[in-house]
């Protein structure tokens, strides 16, 4: 039976999309197979950078006050009538601290100031006499022996008048010591001082931090001493984690015989530290060349340091174990299992496996960097 023309055509077309779609399937999975795989991350890389890093020498100790000045008592049997300090208060040096009941002293400095007084005025009058006498000496008036008589007087009374201007010189000492000051600028940091109480003579009031001057006293051992010397810098990190500059005071020259260990002087920049602390710290020596990463291309794991490195085809990552070494700002000194002309992954490890497919961004930004190291190193990509 022959078909019409319409149904001719129809099943023309429907014969001819069987035949495009049976030889397009088999070329469906080769296709699917030459696919890229999708990036795991966007990353950034660099390239390991030489820097000069000082070598340091870690170390515990306390803080403790420069030098502690002791304030007390000069005078005794009297009575404290006024305290203007407390402990924490910042004084200068001859401020006033505490104030004894100074009417007895009064009184003593004037009843000597009328016995000098008294004293000059026997002094003018012994002189007078011996003027007079002079004068009339040579008419035979005044005998020698009279004459000498005046003399003595004078010399007397001169000597009286010494006396009593140094007896007034103690008794104003003696009132200027009921006025407690401070004998230095520095911090107070201790009072035993009570309004109210009689003190006696060499009784201790005050304690004070010499111009608030703290150091840190570190303990090395005998290998280390003998690296260290006064002006090295130190950075100190106090309990609360604030990190603390500071310069080597003072190294002893002596090691103790019970621990084996010495004490190395450091003076601290500031008040940010307390006597009586426990604080760690390194202190500088000279600078010696280091291969570094940012700490951020680190990722530790299982006890151990990797980092992930760009392959040659720029798509996939590596994972090199590295030993670490010193770490300072926001850098960390790679000793050995990278080489220098290695791309590093410097972020987002801790996503990364062995293979991973990468996407790398910046990479005008971070090859303008690396040269400029590189070259500073004598090295290319």
């Amino acid at each position: 039976m022959k078909l019409s023309h319409p149904k001719t055509a129809w099943a023309v077309l429907a014969i001819v999309a069987g035949v495009t779609i049976w030889r397009l399937a088999p070329s469906s999975p080769a296709h699917a197979e030459t696919q890229t795989p999708l990036a795991a991350l966007t990353v950034s890389v660099v390239q390991p950078e030489y820097l000069n890093w000082p070598d340091t020498i870690e170390a515990d100790g306390n803080t403790a006050a420069w030098q502690e000045a002791v304030i007390g008592a000069e005078t005794g049997s009297l009575r404290i009538t006024d305290l203007s300090a407390d402990v924490g208060s910042e004084v200068k040096r001859g401020q006033l601290l505490a104030h004894l009941a100074d009417d007895t002293a009064t009184a003593d400095v004037r009843k000597q100031e009328a016995a000098v007084a008294q004293a000059r005025a026997n002094l003018q009058q012994a002189e007078a006499d011996v003027k007079r006498s002079q004068l009339v000496a040579d008419s035979g008036a005044v005998s020698t022996q009279k004459l000498d008589e005046y003399r003595i007087t004078e010399a007397v009374d001169r000597a009286a008048l010494a006396s009593a201007e140094a007896d007034l010189r103690n008794k104003r000492i003696a009132l200027s010591q009921t006025r407690i000051v401070a004998v230095d600028d520095g911090i107070i940091s201790s009072r035993s001082a009570l309004l109210g109480n009689v003190v006696s003579v060499g009784t201790e009031l005050f304690r004070l931090i010499r111009q608030g001057r703290i150091e840190w006293q570190a303990e090395v051992d005998a290998q280390q001493l003998s690296r260290i010397h006064a002006g090295q810098p130190a950075r100190v990190t106090l309990p609360g984690g604030k990190v603390i500059n500071g310069t080597v005071r003072l190294v002893s020259p002596t090691l103790s015989t019970n621990t084996g260990r010495a004490i190395v002087y450091v003076a601290l920049n500031g008040h940010d530290a307390q006597p009586g602390m426990f604080a760690s710290g390194y202190i500088e020596l000279s600078a010696t060349p280091a291969l570094t990463l940012p700490e951020s291309a680190l990722v530790s794991r299982d006890g151990r340091t990797d980092v992930y490195i760009l392959n040659s085809d720029g798509t996939t990552v590596a994972k090199r174990t590295v030993m670490a070494g010193r770490h300072h700002d926001g850098r960390c000194e790679i000793l050995s299992g990278l080489e220098l002309w290695a791309r590093v992954v410097t972020s987002g490890g801790g996503f990364l496996s062995e293979g991973s497919t990468v996407r790398v961004s910046q990479q005008k930004e971070t090859a303008s960097v690396t040269e400029t190291h590189g070259t500073t190193q004598g090295t290319s990509l």
